[in-house]
């Protein structure tokens, strides 16, 4: 374990339901929860932890205090194919024989992302040129997500789960809703007898998810995001069960955080290129993170980049910026000195383009205030 303080015990969030903290050492994020769900045919869990003894050893001790051996999972609910969450679920499928769900955007990633990245790696280069990096930082920014593979064993899934579609975990409804943004894929998961939404990473109680511009990501990464945000608002929910920090109730209160802290960060960009800060890179600079620009470095670097890079993209599809490509390109407003107010549009102005492909896992919430998510 982390020499940080102890994580939080196993739960018995519900009658049948319980949660069980495994570690994430060297990560502030310290520990992603796993839900375990009681049934009479064996546990379902939603998420699985990294692929590290560690893990796995945590992961056996909290099913046992649920009752159950490892062998006796019949089914793995994947959230999105972030390490964390997806990394361990082939290792738990070899020791029970369960079935691994996600959804497909998530699951058409795998083999780009894991198995055979030489061709996402030029691409992320070339992305990395639009934004503006440094070329004395290219490589090591290019590079930075590699040691990330080696915590996740890519299997394929064995069910595909779409938007509205219920997993068969015996005795449970719970139905998907599919969340982009942080992923393409994102999955949240609506529990109806407890009225509980497990959040995965889509809504967490005091940090934001890292929301990139990526070449696996969509159009409008963060665009989809705020939809995404909007497809929770008319749940009541007793209990939001998040993939980490802690359980919390108030949904649509901490939804409307969410909205608020990206109009903030909207607002630091217009201010920036109205300062005359035309490149990804320079705004990222200027924007407002947990620390320090230059105590942000490597992959933290890049998702700080790529979140100000998914500001500017949905500001240019709300019509107010416009960006010239180039390396790197250039952003300015556009109707000058006219159209700068970052509530101009509204904000689903993006319902018409593809949502298939959204921002991937600059690996997951590795964001620059701490590891992956922003603060």
């Amino acid at each position: 374990m982390s020499s940080m303080s102890p994580l939080p015990p196993v739960e018995r969030v519900r009658p049948g339901l319980w949660s069980v903290p495994v570690p994430l050492p060297n990560s502030s994020l310290r520990y992603v929860f796993v839900y375990v769900f009681e049934t009479d045919r064996g546990a379902y869990i939603v998420d699985a932890g990294w692929n590290t003894d560690e893990a796995f050893e945590s992961l056996s001790a909290g099913l046992d205090e649920a009752g159950f051996a490892m062998s006796d999972v019949r089914g793995v609910m994947v959230t999105h194919i972030h390490p964390d969450h997806y990394g361990l679920a082939g290792r738990v499928r070899d020791a029970s024989g369960a079935w691994i769900s996600l959804h497909p955007a998530d699951a058409a990633l795998i083999v780009d992302r894991y198995d055979e990245p030489t061709n996402l790696l030029e691409r992320v280069g070339t992305m990395l040129r639009r934004l503006g990096a440094p070329e004395a930082e290219m490589m090591s920014l290019q590079q930075a997500a590699m040691p990330l593979r080696a915590l996740v064993d890519a299997v394929q899934p064995d069910v595909l789960l779409e938007d509205g579609q219920r997993p068969e975990v015996p005795g449970w409804d719970l139905s998907a809703i599919w969340t982009p943004g942080h992923s393409p894929g994102h999955l949240c998961f609506w529990e109806p007898r407890y009225q509980l939404m497990l959040s995965g990473d889509h809504v967490l109680p005091r940090i934001t998810p890292n929301i990139p511009f990526h070449p696996q990501a969509g159009d409008d990464p963060l665009g989809d995001f705020l939809t995404s945000l909007d497809k929770l608002e008319h749940y009541e929910a007793d209990e939001v069960l998040p993939a980490h920090e802690h359980r919390f109730r108030g949904l649509q209160g901490r939804l409307e955080e969410l909205r608020v802290h990206h109009q903030h960060r909207f607002e630091e960009i217009v201010v920036a290129i109205g300062d005359g800060v035309t490149t990804a890179w320079g705004i990222a600079e200027r924007m407002h993170w947990s620390r320090s620009w230059d105590r942000i470095e490597g992959f933290m670097r890049r998702a700080a980049v790529a979140e100000a890079m998914a500001h500017l993209r949905t500001l240019e599809r709300r019509g107010i910026l416009h960006e010239t490509l180039g390396e790197p390109s250039s952003w300015d407003f556009v109707r000058k000195g006219d159209d700068r107010d970052p509530h101009a549009a509204h904000d689903h102005d993006h319902d018409d383009h593809d949502h298939d492909h959204d921002p991937v896992h600059e690996h997951h919430h590795h964001d620059p205030g701490g590891h992956h998510h922003e603060r």
